[in-house]
């Protein structure tokens, strides 16, 4: 199934844990350091470099391109690393994150209290994925290197529905299969 955001985001809610979309959007980049740095500046009610509302967050840390290229491999990062972080999505308003493995039972379960939705991208292909990368611009803590927050413009980038809006998780857990 193909999504287009912002256009699609009524789709969202239709989606199934297992199923196989083609997205569409804008994504931000975001791993462990930067993470640590949102919940800080959180913690100190400072304002974010980014407004995360309605996007989803690429557990990735992309290479540098080369000649010809927008971005390097941007293969997804092992998601369970971010759990610590669970609690603060529902506050950065996201539609969902994107990486690959499972997540803890208590991340899963701030995941479905709060509709938002995990995707999951195949690990060991970040060299295919960059071809769905439309554009990238490195947007916050830029002193982090392949860990800053980048804006990817991404364009039928291939994943599965890991956790749905309705309670479902693909790697079993809280009403998973």
């Amino acid at each position: 199934m193909k999504i287009k955001l912002p256009e699609d985001l009524k789709k969202l809610k239709n989606l199934k844990a297992g199923d196989i979309i083609e997205l569409t959007a804008t994504l931000y980049t975001a791993r462990d350091a930067a993470h640590i740095r949102i919940a800080n500046m959180l913690k100190n009610n400072e304002t974010l470099p980014v407004d995360f509302s309605n996007t989803f967050i690429y557990y990735a840390g992309p290479t540098p391109a080369k000649p010809n290229q927008v971005v390097g491999s941007i293969g997804p990062t092992t998601s369970i690393r971010m759990d610590t972080f669970a609690a603060l999505m529902p506050k950065l308003h996201i539609l969902g994150t994107i990486g690959k493995g499972p997540r803890s039972e208590a991340c899963s379960k701030i995941y479905m209290d709060n509709k938002i939705l995990y995707l999951v991208a195949t690990g060991g292909c970040g060299a295919l994925l960059s071809k769905c990368v439309v554009s990238l611009e490195e947007v916050a803590f830029l002193d982090l290197g392949t860990e800053s927050i980048k804006r990817l413009k991404v364009k039928d980038f291939p994943l599965i529905v890991a956790i749905d809006q309705n309670n479902n998780n693909l790697f079993g857990g809280q009403n998973g299969h």
